[in-house]
């Protein structure tokens, strides 16, 4: 039995695939997906774009949204409706070198996940056979739809020795992603949907107020673009009038304004519960961003981050569904 874990981002595509009792192959691709013909031509360097089909149409994607060129940017809460998500769902199936996959797991920001409309939409549109290029067709055989963060706690739980350690506990997984930061708490195993939500204080905002915050000291606004670009290269520096500006103390500074509003939102969803926290998980690509923040909040709490967060829920998905 084959699966692919698929986190489908705002601003990343992260697959773990491979087949049940090995280890997954991990995959990480920016999220940018447009027409061929709103791709800027590469001058230096190989076009590393993956080109499919969305009803016959080529598009170029899992390349950087700098790239794209008239083509706006999915930011908004029908992502998964969209050309873009499509482009990129049969990028991820491509990136696997598989045919035929028995299942197909991924998810949705926690208040969508509530929609059932949305979860079939989402079934009908992964299930079946796909033409993902002129010469290849590829087959999904079962779809699951799970909360976002319900990967990285499949993940967490791999990660522990003794997993029974804590099938009493209440935990708390914090995902803070592109678009949104979302959570979901889990009692004796079990999803408490009262108290898990979706704050939308994610980490587009904390590069919007970063840039704003450059802007200011140096004369010249980077855009979140330039510094979502950097953060995925590693790069500690970002270019303003042609000098290198250091990123990191604008970051803390817009994540401390930024974060304490979700630490907030979460004990605001967690008012209702009768007993504490045992242990909150970070995971996602924003995680750094909201860890000190949610320290704070839950000074009495164990705060753990995954390990090479960003994949934690690909992972995750990708256990889930090959147990």
């Amino acid at each position: 039995m084959n699966v692919i874990g698929m986190d489908i981002g705002y601003s990343n595509l992260k697959i773990a695939y491979g087949d049940k009792g090995g280890d997954p192959v991990l995959v990480n691709r920016p999220a940018g997906a447009a027409p061929s013909d709103h791709i800027g031509q590469r001058i230096m360097g190989d076009d590393d774009a993956v080109r499919v089909l969305v009803d016959g149409r080529e598009f170029a994607a899992a390349i950087s949204h700098d790239r794209i060129e008239n083509w706006a940017r999915e930011l908004h809460k029908d992502y998964t409706a969209t050309d873009s998500y499509r482009a990129l769902f049969y990028s991820g199936l491509l990136l696997s070198g598989l045919s035929e996959i028995d299942k197909v797991v991924t998810g949705l920001p926690t208040s969508q996940y509530f929609d059932a409309n949305l979860r079939t939409r989402l079934v009908e549109t992964m299930k079946g056979e796909h033409q993902v290029t002129p010469c290849r067709k590829v087959v999904v055989k079962d779809v699951k739809i799970v909360p976002q963060p319900l990967g990285g706690f499949v993940d967490y739980l791999h990660g522990l020795g003794d997993p029974s350690q804590v099938e009493d506990a209440s935990i708390l997984v914090v995902d803070p992603g592109f678009f949104s930061v979302d959570w979901v708490l889990l009692v004796n195993g079990e999803f408490k949907r009262a108290s898990s939500g979706t704050s939308l204080d994610a980490a587009s905002v904390i590069l919007d107020e970063a840039a704003v915050l450059i802007s200011r000291d140096h004369g010249g606004n980077p855009g979140r673009g330039k510094l979502e670009n950097a953060i995925r290269s590693g790069r500690n520096t970002v270019s303003v009038f042609g000098a290198r500006i250091d990123m990191a103390p604008y970051l803390a500074d817009a994540s401390s304004k930024v974060s304490h509003i979700v630490g907030a939102q979460l004990q605001e969803s967690l008012r209702k519960e009768d007993s504490d926290i045992d242990t909150i998980v970070l995971v996602g690509g924003g995680a750094p961003f909201y860890e000190a923040a949610i320290k704070a909040a839950f000074h009495q709490v164990p705060v753990s981050v995954a390990h090479d967060s960003i994949f934690a829920n690909a992972r995750g998905f990708w256990r889930g569904g090959a147990t």
